[in-house]
């Protein structure tokens, strides 16, 4: 691996792909243009291992990529000729666990339901055909969605919100994190993207021995986190509104907000346009 200039961090729903196609059209030339410099781009995700697998052939990445919200990092075998410290091997990778191990969540979320006396319902509990019917998505699609390592996806059996938000302060309280997603709630335990971008960006200084400009796309508010752990940053607008995340997003600090540079374009369009822009100033 030569030593790169720029190491770019991105989401991957919404940025670099479509997310209820998966497409990344638009986005080939930049792309292409990645590999033809050797630059390599860290893949960031809400999604399981499994669930990326197809995209990440699709598009020909050979790079570490970061799982459920921050909770598992992954290195392709043999990427790095340094030792990594704290590496497990899991499949074709060696992986960095930075979450609790799903099964501890998951034995969390129904002792805090019950402690709470809040009916929940999470992936665990639901077979794939149960999950395809929630969602919407093919049965197989659920199969991938199920094969949750760190971070599990759960919705409660009632409307109560006292009874929700206590939930949230007892799973606080035992450190455990929720958060509300478009359909399920989400809970995990140290998933932390921002500190995935800086581990991966210290080994790559480590690897290359080279001064690194770390860059990142990010396409929602809930990547604002990770991208203040970079030194240049854009956030795409919403697809279909055209809003930048940070006209939906206020109280953010003016320090914070000016290392963040609006994209023009949503999705793989504006992801693309984004990265020839920076990497065009090579």
């Amino acid at each position: 691996m030569l030593a790169p200039r720029h190491l770019i961090f991105t989401a991957l729903e919404g940025a670099l792909t479509e997310p209820r196609t998966d497409s990344f059209a638009g986005a080939e030339n930049a792309l292409y243009e990645l590999d033809r410099r050797k630059i390599p781009y860290i893949l960031l995700t809400s999604r399981t291992r499994d669930e990326i697998e197809p995209i990440r052939r699709k598009m020909g990445h050979s790079h570490p990529f970061v799982t459920e919200n921050g909770g598992g990092i992954y290195f392709p075998d043999g990427y790095f000729s340094v030792r990594i410290p704290g590496v497990t091997r899991v499949g074709r990778y060696l992986s960095i666990a930075q979450g609790r191990a799903y099964a501890e969540v998951c034995e969390a979320l129904d002792e805090i339901a019950d402690e709470c006396g809040v009916g929940v319902t999470g992936f665990h509990h639901m077979s794939a055909r149960e999950i395809a019917e929630n969602t919407g998505v093919k049965p197989r699609a659920a199969e991938l969605a199920r094969a949750r390592e760190f971070d599990e996806l759960f919705y409660f059996n009632s409307t109560d919100e006292k009874a929700i938000a206590h939930f949230v302060e007892t799973a606080r309280a035992r450190g455990f994190a929720t958060r509300r997603g478009e359909t399920f709630w989400h809970i995990s335990s140290k998933c932390d993207p921002a500190r995935a971008v800086r581990t991966i960006a210290e080994l790559f200084r480590h690897a290359t021995h080279t001064k690194l400009r770390l860059v990142g796309i990010g396409a929602d508010e809930r990547d604002l986190p990770w991208l203040a752990a970079v030194n240049q940053a854009v956030l795409l607008p919403s697809a279909g509104s055209g809003q930048n995340a940070w006209d939906a997003t206020p109280g953010r600090s003016t320090r914070t907000r000016a290392s963040v540079v609006a994209g023009s374009l949503p999705g793989p369009a504006g992801w693309g346009e984004a990265i020839l822009n920076i990497i065009g100033q090579s």
